[in-house]
């Protein structure tokens, strides 16, 4: 009633563990850039290893050293571009989106919100979050390579060297 056989419960108990030590230790090889904030490549990655580590528990059909080869073959290329684009520029842009300025010196720059289908209550949402309530508090908000939302107050600008990379920013 309970259970069709034991069969399969003793193989996720015996394989299970086995599998989880493989994932973080590969994982731990593979290096802290597998477990930062996300961009697109590291989330279908991470995806596909919580989906790989699933077959693996529930699937009779696939032997446990397959597995753990599957495992292998999806943090090898993250390895690979991890450092594809730590050390060469043009390999950052094929991988990772480029951050946008979205607020720039208190001013809302409408087409880059909107082409980042972003909304202004979201910006404001993101200043009420770092502490600020108003545009004339705000050097800068950027819409960073993560997904997240920077927010540069007016007096924790500084020298502007953090700023000086945006697309937009030096135009001034």
């Amino acid at each position: 009633m309970w259970f069709s056989s034991l069969d399969p419960i003793v193989r996720v108990l015996l394989i299970g563990p086995v599998a989880y030590v493989a994932m973080v230790a590969a994982i731990r090889f593979s290096g802290k850039r597998v477990l930062s904030k996300l961009n697109a490549f590291d989330m279908v990655v991470t995806v596909a290893l919580g989906s790989l580590l699933a077959t693996i528990l529930t699937s009779s059909d696939l032997a446990l050293v397959t597995g753990l080869v599957g495992i292998a073959l999806l943090l090898a290329p993250q390895v690979v571009v991890s450092l594809f684009t730590s050390r060469l520029v043009k390999g950052r842009t094929v991988v990772r989106a480029r951050p946008v300025l979205l607020v720039d010196r208190g001013a809302m720059l409408e087409d880059a919100i909107a082409s980042s289908r972003l909304t202004r209550d979201e910006i404001f949402q993101a200043m009420r979050s770092s502490g600020f309530g108003g545009l004339d508090q705000v050097a800068a908000v950027c819409l960073e390579s993560d997904g997240t939302l920077s927010v540069i107050g007016t007096s924790s600008a500084g020298d502007e060297e953090a700023l000086a990379p945006l697309r937009g920013w030096a135009d001034h």
